[in-house]
């Protein structure tokens, strides 16, 4: 079994009176990892799956019936608690009932379970973001010349735990089940959507359009749909983590572009079967993009892991000088281009001279480990 990274993580506030959240697309392991800490700090019996309509009624019942219920334990995990009506306010009355108590609550959706916690858990409770595997944990299996032979299978099928043993043709089916049975259900079960066909198109055209700039209003054209609709689904799809964005940076050069956006997926492998391309990544044309995309994917499991939230952009002026990606933290930026092999290093000159203590790091196949796993070498 691979540990997951967040878990040293989360263990760290196990116990110092924090409600503890764990959010994250669905099948990403969230369930897993929440009771592998259950297994470790309490026990079996303090797992409650709030899918489980009884369950969900338990949580709407009185503060006695909860104390009486809960009392028993040290530490529950809440499991797809977004279920749960009112579920910030029943943390909440948990917290202030049993404040001994180590509540860990799961959420496949940041619609509920993120808004609805925010007022009511202010100062109560800390969050974290599971993603599917990442290319440091996926080391514990495999050495690292090894793994580094998996990186086109990488690029094809993505990293959800339940792919890293499956044959090719295993993992497409398995994808492909995955995109159709479990990639909309929040967006369509919390935001009473009726239209499935628009959000399939919609995740067509962005998964066209990965490692490029993003108009609302283009879209908006060929979903034959308003603008304000578009964003909002944009803006769901975001809280399903299914998809992130990256703005722009923008400093006081005129010719930089300014107030737009790159879209990724938080899954290459969803991604590729969302537009149904598996071939192998040497016959790709795209394989450019789907390398920009599992990068940046693979530098955010990195720094989460760290607990390092820089701000993250893309560059680029309208005479199409272009960064990929960059980061500001404590007053530095760093820039990041990416090659899926090595070329030519060459800084756009509008960058360097706007951003002149700005660091520059070229990211090829020779070099990713260090870019996206700090224990890699």
């Amino acid at each position: 079994m691979i540990q997951r990274y967040l878990q040293a993580t989360i263990e760290k506030w196990i116990f110092r009176k924090k409600i503890l959240l764990i959010y994250g697309a669905r099948q990403v392991g969230k369930t897993t990892l929440a009771k592998s800490l259950l297994e470790k700090h309490g026990t079996q019996h303090g797992y409650y799956n709030c899918e489980l309509p009884s369950i969900a009624q338990l949580l709407t019942e009185e503060p006695s019936i909860l104390k009486q219920e809960f009392g028993q334990h040290k530490l529950i995990v809440l499991d797809e608690a977004q279920f749960v009506q009112d579920i910030g306010r029943k943390l909440k009355i948990i917290s202030d009932e049993l404040p001994d108590l180590q509540v860990i609550a799961t959420g496949s959706s940041s619609f509920d379970l993120a808004q609805k916690t925010s007022e009511p858990l202010t100062g109560r409770a800390l969050t974290f973001l599971l993603y599917p595997l990442s290319y440091g944990e996926l080391l514990q299996k495999h050495r690292p010349v090894e793994l580094k032979t998996k990186l086109g299978s990488m690029l094809r099928f993505g990293s959800y735990p339940e792919l890293v043993n499956a044959s090719a043709e295993e993992a497409r089916i398995l994808l492909d089940d995955l995109a159709a049975r479990y990639l909309y259900k929040d967006v369509l079960m919390f935001e009473n959507l009726r239209r499935a066909d628009v959000l399939h198109k919609l995740l067509q055209l962005l998964a066209h359009q990965v490692g490029s700039e993003v108009s609302t209003h283009e879209l908006s054209k060929s979903l034959k749909i308003n603008e304000r609709t578009t964003a909002r689904y944009i803006d769901l799809l975001e809280k399903a983590f299914v998809i992130f964005s990256l703005s722009s940076l923008s400093g006081n050069l005129r010719k930089e572009i300014a107030k737009k956006k790159k879209i990724y997926f938080y899954d290459v492998g969803i991604r590729n079967s969302i537009v149904q391309q598996y071939q192998p990544i040497e016959l790709r044309n795209d394989r450019g993009a789907l390398w920009e995309n599992f990068l940046i994917v693979e530098r955010m499991k990195l720094l989460g892991s760290q607990q390092r939230s820089p701000k993250q952009y893309f560059w680029r002026t309208h005479d199409q000088q272009e960064i990929d990606y960059l980061e500001e933290s404590d007053g530095s930026l760093s820039a990041y281009e990416f090659k899926w092999s090595a070329g030519k290093k060459k800084i756009p000159p509008a960058f360097a001279k706007t951003y002149p203590s700005a660091t520059f790091h070229w990211i090829d196949q020779s070099n990713f480990t260090n870019f996206i796993n700090s224990k890699s070498n």
